[in-house]
This record gives C-alpha cells, sequence and structure tokens, in this order.
C-alpha cells in the first residue's frame, strides 16, 4: 500500500572523496533518533521507511532517513555508488547525527539496508551511543540472494530492479564513458554482468565472487558487539537458507534471530491499517535493550 513520507527537511553531507549523501530528517525529540536505512534501488522515501518513520515520529524519536549514492533523485557524482557493505557512508550519517547531541541512536534498516547495518556493526568501531539495530529482510549471504532473484516468479524482481539499475549505469556511462565495459553492461541480463562488469570494478573488488563474499555479514558478523536483531521471514523469496543462521544466534549473544513463517520481502503486514510488523517489532527490541 503506497504511503506518504513525512514533511523531511533535506541536508546533503559533502564527503571527502568528493561525493555527496542525502539525509532527509524530522527532528522530534532530541534526546533519541532512528536512522533509516533503505533497500536496493530504494530511497528515503520507499513504503517500509514511510511507515517506520510515521511510527518512530509518533513515539517520540526524530528520524533520519538517508539516500544511499545516486538514490536520492540526483546522480552522485562518482563512479561507484553503492552496495550492500557501504558502512563508510552510513558512518558518515552516523557521526552527523552525533554531533547533533543525541544520547541515544538506533539504526533499522531493509534488505540491502539491513546487510549495511550488520556490516557497519562488524567492520567498523562502533560509538557507545549507538545502542542498537534491526535488520529486516536481510541477505546475509549475498550470493545466495543473487541466485534466487533468478529462479521462478522471482525473475519479475530481477526485472525491475535490472530495469532501474541499467537507467542508472546510462547515466554513469554519460559520466564515465572510458572507464568500463559500457557494451557489456548494456547487454546485461541479471545480477552477474552487472557485478562482475560494474559493482566490483567500481567499487574495488577483483569480481562478483570477491563482491558477493566481501559484502556479506556472514563472513564478519561474528565480530558484532552491538546488540541487533535479525527480522526475516520464510516465504521470503529474496532470501536463501544461509540467511537463517540459527546455530549462529543461538551462540552469539549480540545476534537475536526472530524467524516469521509470513512476511514476504520487507513487508511484514499488521493489521492496524499504515503499519508494519518490523517497525513495531523494532521499537520494542531498542527499549529490551536500553
Amino acid at each position: 500500500m503506497p504511503t506518504k513520507p513525512p514533511i523531511y527537511q533535506r541536508e546533503r553531507l559533502e564527503l571527502e572523496d568528493g561525493d555527496f549523501l542525502d539525509v532527509d530528517f524530522v527532528e522530534n525529540n532530541n534526546q533519541k533518533a532512528v536512522i533509516l536505512c533503505h533497500g536496493l534501488e530504494g530511497a528515503s522515501t520507499r513504503t517500509y521507511n514511510n511507515t517506520s518513520a510515521a511510527y518512530f515520529l509518533e513515539n517520540d524519536y526524530s528520524v533520519f532517513a538517508w539516500n544511499n549514492r545516486s538514490c536520492s533523485g540526483e546522480m552522485n557524482r562518482l563512479l561507484r555508488m553503492y552496495h550492500h557493505a557501504s558502512v563508510e557512508d552510513l558512518d558518515q550519517v552516523v557521526q552527523w547525527v552525533l554531533k547533533k547531541g543525541y544520547h541515544e541512536i538506533y539504526l533499522l534498516g531493509f534488505s540491502m539496508g539491513a546487510a549495511q547495518i550488520m556490516n557497519y556493526f562488524s567492520r567498523l568501531k562502533i560509538d557507545p551511543k549507538v545502542k542498537a539495530g534491526v535488520a529486516v529482510s536481510v541477505p546475509i549471504q549475498v550470493r545466495d540472494s543473487a541466485e534466487k532473484l533468478k529462479k521462478g516468479f522471482n525473475r519479475v524482481y530481477l526485472k525491475n530492479f535490472l530495469y532501474k539499475i541499467n537507467r542508472k549505469l546510462k547515466q554513469k556511462e554519460e559520466q564515465f564513458p572510458a572507464e568500463l565495459n559500457w557494451t557489456k553492461l548494456r547487454n546485461s541480463k541479471s545480477f552477474d554482468e552487472i557485478d562482475d562488469y560494474y559493482t566490483a570494478p567500481s567499487h574495488g573488488f577483483s569480481d562478483r565472487f570477491d563482491y558477493y563474499k566481501k559484502a556479506s555479514p556472514a563472513y564478519s558478523m561474528d565480530a558484532i558487539k552491538t546488540p541487533v536483531l535479525v527480522l526475516n521471514a520464510l516465504d521470503d523469496p529474496f532470501l536463501g537458507e544461509s540467511c537463517f543462521p540459527k546455530n549462529f544466534a543461538a551462540q552469539n549473544p549480540y545476534v537475536f534471530l526472530e524467524i516469521s513463517e509470513y512476511g514476504g520481502h520487507c513487508a511484514f503486514p499488521h493489521k492496524i491499517k499504515g503499519l508494519s510488523y518490523s517497525e513495531m517489532r523494532a521499537r520494542e527490541f531498542f527499549q529490551e535493550i536500553k
């Protein structure tokens, strides 16, 4: 169901590498804030972000919904855009929010944004004011998710993703005509080609397999020391078996895994109109951790 975003303010964060991030926000409380992290080819105004923003604003949180590079409605300046382990960009947003003086910061992410949170917690030094995170519909093993998108009805989702990504790649070709093999990219029909000929070389990976491994939370989540709730559904069409690490979570004091029978991908519908179970459970988890 389509939803409207809050009436956001927007601020542009200028990055040291010459690029920028656009952050949409509503400051509702000067003590606690939630940072929303969107999924692949999403933006701050995706439905799951909108319902989450409305819910947390109603419950006296400030909300910061950041846009990955190229996702705010204006193409970013550099060849690179974003991926599942763009943790330095997420950290730029966190540091900016910290400078505003918040005492409690929580992270809520969906799909790729959920993977970014898990990778962030496992790979960078986390400020103690960042209390916890919730990762919804998270592809803990990125390669498995890429493979699932090739099968059955999932190819409809794949086609939609490719359409959006290829539109951006046309702009990148205009910006950087000599940088990559654009002929192969123009003929790409799966994430294999996109990741081999764009994602990997433009972000410093040797090939798509190197990217899948280094961008997957599965290979670093044992280093997580900030509480994170993983909320994944068995009927999620994007998640493979490795995205439900029951044994790992049972032995790790910081990673909490909750598996629901239904919920789909970033949906988790609730009987209360305009709400999703995922944001309600996220707030409950944040209160438990606090």
